[in-house]
């Protein structure tokens, strides 16, 4: 009998232990999971195993913490005791056919109900935004709740800390939240967080990955959301986070790159949901439900009123709110859409909604950048042009050196989805977001007027110049492709 020396034994090991990871991956990752997404794990576990099972114990599962889903279940609740009997809706101008169905989808997500008496205002320029903010905080006599997704103390947005600042001094309650990942890594964390401490603002970061503190999650799980809200009487949302329009990175000054951002001032009840996001968020991370800031909804006719309804997304959620609102709009769409979205990185569903509506006949339109801030995904983005070319959507690239950051999109002439959301696997699936319905013609008519102005500094790419890529770009937007379904 012939015995087995001690390097043919750990052979032996090894091949048993990556024979026994495979079979184990085979049965483990697909479960609940995309067939695209469960094939990218399965081909990474595949051909780097020991890596791929590292990086799928880190990130593979999108699931928040159980203490935190639980929070999430309550917090969902809230949400829905806190807004019942806010469907203030008139209907003298007759809906769409389709959209009673679509606000009751929202609602039994978990979303807000459609709620009329509104009136909001569209900002297309970073330094208005900022302006309109400030005078906004100025004027604030109660509370102020911040909450964004980057927050960041540098020379365009010392104003608003002193805006923030001032309130806080007249007595008005301040309360600040940040991502806390996405502000970390920009240029004066320190300096933002000492700013908040030394005025003596409350600060909390959001989604926290602090495992020597004991608050740990899979690390890119974010919180996207961008929201302002002052007495409970005047909201923002959208696009735009606070920090310079360059993002103070050196790589962005170097190139010229400067963000082009949106946002929405709203008026009316619609607030009191926007309000409750940020309670819920707060919620989330300081254990301080702030029942005493919830306001009292009160009818308030206006004239051009707009009908809004909140649609917050996430991790937190059982189903992908946004993704599934996205859907059902582009199904029901029986004219036009036009969507705006920086990151368009699709999942199958959003690609057969999209070019099956100019299969039924639409006119679609997709407006992203020119270039690309963020390499992979720019790449990612770029493999699905031949198709969406193909099937007759017109692609509108925004000029350099501008990054389109703006995410909208409108329905024929009278729905309209804004907030900050992309059209992306990030944003479906791993980001917590905030998304706006509105039904208002006057609201489409002015966004409208903003996909002019954008169109306007844009250049439409056509599908012969698509067609002339280089064969190394095609590899490279493949491979990134891939990447992307690793989810």
């Amino acid at each position: 009998m012939f015995g087995i020396d001690g390097p043919t034994i750990t052979v032996l090991l090894a091949l048993i232990v990556d024979f026994s990871v495979r079979v184990v991956a085979i049965i483990v990752v697909p479960r609940n999971r995309r067939p695209m997404s469960g094939m990218a794990w399965l081909l990474t576990i595949f051909f780097i195993p020991y890596l791929g099972v590292l990086l799928f114990l880190l990130i593979g599962y999108r699931t928040l913490p159980k203490k935190r889903r639980l929070m999430q279940d309550e917090i969902n609740q809230f949400i829905l005791n806190s807004t019942e009997g806010m469907d203030l809706v008139s209907r003298e101008h007759p809906w769409p056919s389709w959209l009673e169905s679509v606000v009751e989808l929202n609602r039994n997500l978990g979303a807000m109900p459609l709620v009329g008496d509104n009136t909001a205002s569209l900002i297309n320029e970073y330094a208005v935004a900022f302006d309109t903010m400030i005078a906004d905080i100025n004027l604030a006599k109660k509370y102020v709740h911040v909450e964004f997704y980057i927050l960041s103390l540098d020379h365009t947005t010392g104003p608003f800390f002193d805006a923030l600042e001032n309130a806080h001094k007249r007595g008005v309650s301040v309360r600040v939240l940040m991502d806390h990942i996405q502000s970390m890594r920009k240029p004066g964390f320190r300096q933002t967080k000492k700013r908040l401490t030394d005025a003596g603002i409350p600060w909390q970061l959001m989604l926290p990955v602090q495992p020597f503190k004991g608050k740990w999650q899979r690390p890119d799980l974010r919180n996207h959301r961008k929201l302002l809200i002052v007495d409970g009487t005047v909201g923002f949302m959208g696009s735009q986070n606070i920090i310079d329009r360059t993002y103070n990175m050196r790589k962005n000054i170097r190139r010229g790159l400067m963000w082009k951002d949106f946002m929405t001032r709203l008026e009316g009840p619609i607030v009191s949901g926007l309000n409750a996001i940020f309670i819920t968020d707060w919620y989330s991370e300081t254990n301080e439900l702030l029942t005493r800031d919830i306001e009292p909804v009160h009818p308030r006719p206006v004239t051009d009123a707009l009908d809004c309804q909140v649609v917050p997304s996430g991790p937190g959620f059982k189903g992908e709110n946004n993704l599934r609102l996205f859907l059902a709009l582009l199904y029901y769409a029986q004219d036009r859409i036009i969507i705006t979205s920086p990151y368009f990185v699709p999942d199958e569903s959003i690609m057969y909604a999209i070019t099956t509506a100019v299969q039924r006949g639409l006119h679609v339109e997709l407006f992203v950048s020119e270039i690309g801030d963020q390499a992979v995904v720019y790449h990612a983005q770029r493999s699905y042009y031949e198709e969406l070319l193909t099937a007759g959507v017109h692609i509108y690239m925004y000029k350099a050196p501008y990054i389109l950051h703006a995410k909208h999109f409108t329905i024929d002439d009278e729905v309209a989805v804004v907030g900050s959301s992309n059209m992306d696997q990030r944003s479906f699936s791993l980001n917590m977001e905030v998304s706006l319905m509105v039904r208002g013609r006057s609201f489409v008519r002015n966004l409208r007027a903003m996909e002019d102005e954008n169109r306007r500094n844009s250049r439409e790419l056509t599908l012969e110049e698509w067609r002339k890529q280089p064969l190394r770009s095609t590899i490279l937007d493949n491979l990134a492709r891939l990447t992307s379904a690793v989810q």
